[in-house]
C-alpha cells in the first residue's frame, strides 16, 4: 500500500511507496550480468540443476548482506558517507571504509555508463534499420566500427551521463523512484513480450530444454566440474545484488520502518532472479531456433543476437525491443549509482542536491572518458595482467571493492566492536513481515567472512595463473 511521502526530522526524503523502494533496489541489482552472463553459466553448468545451487548461494550470502546494507542505511538515515559515523562505537575507525566505497562507485560509473551507451546506441541502430539483414561478419564489423570511433563512444556515454543526472536532479520521489518504476515496469513488460515471442519460435524447444532441464550428470560428472559450477554460482549470487559499495544502503536510508527488511530483501532478490531467468528464455530459445551458438558477455549482445534478429520475421521490431530492454536494465543501475555518488556529497559535506550534481556530474564525465578512449585512441594503454583501462576499472570494482565492502558490512553487523548483531536485528525486524533468521548468526559471523575471502582470492588467482 502506498504511503504518504515523508521526510525525517532531519529533512531526509523518503520513498513515496513500498513498490518504489523495491523497484529502485531491483533496478540497482538488475544489471547487464543478468542478461549476458547468468543465462550462459546456467546453461553451461546443468540448467535448472545450477539454478538450485545458485539459489542456495543467494540465500547464504547475497540476500543476508543485502539486508544488512538496507538495515545500515535505514538505521543511520545516511548514505555510505555517514552510516558508519552514525552507528559505530566511539573510538573505532569503521568509517574509513567510506572512502573506498565511494571510490568504487566512481570506478563503476567510469566504465558502466559507457557500456550503457553501447546499448542505447544499438537500440537506435536497430530501430532505424541499420542492422537489418546483417551477417555475422557485418555484425562484428559494426561493433568494431563503434568501438574504434572516439566520437561514437564519447557521444553515447554523454547521453547516458545526462540521463542519469537529469533523473537524479529531481530528487528521490520525483526522480529516482519515478524513473525506477518506469524503467523496471517497462523492462518486465518487454521481457514478457519478448519471452512469449522467442519461446514460440520453431526450434525453440531445444534451447528451452538445454536451459531449463536439470542435468545433474553434467553438474556432478567430476569434482572439478562441480567446483567450477559452485564457484560460478557463488560468484554470481554475490555480485548480482550490487552489495558492497553502499548502493543498497542508500535506498535503505530512504525507507520507512513500516516493513521488516528480510521480506523486502526477499522481494528484491526474487524479482532480480526472475528477470535473469527470463532473459535466458529469450536468449536460448532464439539462438537455438536459428542455429546460433549462444556466447556470454558483450559478444552475445552486440554481435550474436543482432544476427538472430536479422533472420527473424519482424526482426527490426523484436531487436529494437530487446535493446530497449537492455538499455532499461543498464540505465536503472546508472541512476542508482549516480544517486549514491550525489548523496555522498550531501551527507559528507552538507551540500545541496544541486551543488552535489554540479560538482560530481562533470567529475564523473571527465573520469569516464579514458575508458571510452581505451578502445581506440588509448588502445595501447595496458596495465600488464590487468589488461586495458576498462578491464582494470572493472577488476578493481568487481574483484576487490565489492567483496571487501561486503566483508566490512558483515563484520560490522556481527562483531561487538561494530554495530553488533543485536542492533542489526533490532533495526531489520521493525515493522511487518518475516523476521531475519536468528540461526544465521554463527554462519554470518564465522562462515560468510571465510567465503567472501575465498571469493576475493579466486578473483585474483586467474591473474597469476595467466
Amino acid at each position: 500500500m502506498a504511503q504518504k511521502p515523508v521526510k525525517t526530522s532531519g529533512g531526509r526524503e523518503h520513498f513515496a511507496s513500498r513498490m518504489g523502494f523495491i523497484l529502485a533496489s531491483v533496478g540497482c541489482a538488475v544489471g547487464l550480468g543478468n542478461v549476458w552472463k547468468f543465462p550462459y553459466i546456467t546453461g553451461q553448468y546443468g540448467g535448472a540443476a545450477f539454478v538450485v545451487i545458485y539459489l542456495i548461494c543467494l540465500v547464504l550470502l547475497g540476500l543476508p548482506i543485502m539486508v544488512m546494507e538496507f538495515s545500515l542505511g535505514r538505521g543511520s538515515q545516511k548514505s555510505i558517507a555517514g552510516l558508519f559515523n552514525a552507528l559505530e562505537p566511539k573510538g573505532t575507525r569503521w568509517h574509513w571504509f567510506k572512502w573506498v566505497a565511494i571510490a568504487g562507485n566512481y570506478l563503476l560509473m567510469m566504465f558502466y555508463a559507457m557500456v550503457a551507451g553501447w546499448l542505447v546506441n544499438y537500440f537506435f541502430k536497430t530501430a532505424t534499420g541499420q542492422l537489418e539483414g546483417i551477417t555475422a561478419e557485418q555484425s562484428i564489423a559494426i561493433t568494431g566500427e563503434m568501438m574504434s570511433s572516439p566520437f561514437q563512444m564519447v557521444f553515447w556515454l554523454v547521453v547516458v551521463w545526462a540521463i542519469g543526472l537529469i533523473v537524479c536532479s529531481f530528487g528521490v520521489r520525483k526522480g529516482v523512484e519515478r524513473a525506477s518504476k518506469f524503467l523496471m515496469i517497462g523492462l518486465i513488460i518487454l521481457i514478457v513480450v519478448l519471452g512469449i515471442r522467442c519461446c514460440t519460435l520453431p526450434g525453440a524447444e531445444a534451447g528451452l530444454e538445454f536451459y531449463l532441464m536439470p542435468d545433474f550428470g553434467a553438474l556432478f560428472s567430476s569434482l572439478s566440474s562441480f567446483g567450477e559450477a559452485a564457484n560460478a554460482a557463488l560468484g554470481h549470487s554475490f555480485f548480482t545484488l550490487s552489495v558492497g559499495i553502499g548502493s543498497m544502503a542508500i535506498f535503505g536510508s530512504y525507507l520507512s520502518r513500516d516493513r521488516k527488511l528480510m521480506g523486502e530483501g526477499i522481494s528484491v532478490a526474487a524479482l532480480d532472479t526472475l528477470i535473469a531467468l527470463s532473459a535466458g528464455l529469450i536468449i536460448f530459445s532464439s539462438c537455438f531456433a536459428y542455429g546460433v551458438n549462444p556466447d556470454a558477455g558483450p559478444t552475445l549482445v552486440l554481435q550474436t543476437l543482432p544476427c538472430v534478429f536479422a533472420q527473424m520475421e519482424l526482426g527490426r521490431l523484436w531487436g529494437s525491443l530487446f535493446f530497449l530492454l537492455m538499455s532499461f536494465a543498464a540505465l536503472s543501475t546508472v541512476v542508482a549509482v549516480y544517486e549514491n555518488i550525489i548523496c555522498f556529497g550531501m551527507d559528507e559535506w552538507g551540500w545541496s542536491r544541486r551543488k552535489s550534481i554540479c560538482i560530481n556530474g562533470p567529475l564523473v564525465l571527465v573520469l569516464s572518458i579514458p575508458a571510452a578512449l581505451g578502445f581506440n585512441v588509448w588502445a595501447d594503454v595496458q596495465f600488464g595482467m590487468f589488461g586495458g583501462i576498462m578491464d582494470l576499472e572493472d577488476f578493481l570494482v568487481s574483484n576487490n571493492i565489492l567483496p571487501i565492502g561486503s566483508l566490512i558490512f558483515v563484520l560490522f553487523c556481527t562483531w561487538k566492536n561494530g554495530w553488533g548483531w543485536d542492533n542489526f536485528l533490532a533495526e531489520a525486524d521493525q515493522g511487518k513481515g518475516p523476521r531475519f533468521p536468528r540461526f544465521m548468526y554463527g554462519w554470518l559471523k564465522f562462515g560468510a567472512p571465510v567465503l567472501i575471502i575465498l571469493i576475493l582470492v579466486l578473483g585474483w588467482l586467474p591473474k597469476f595463473i595467466s
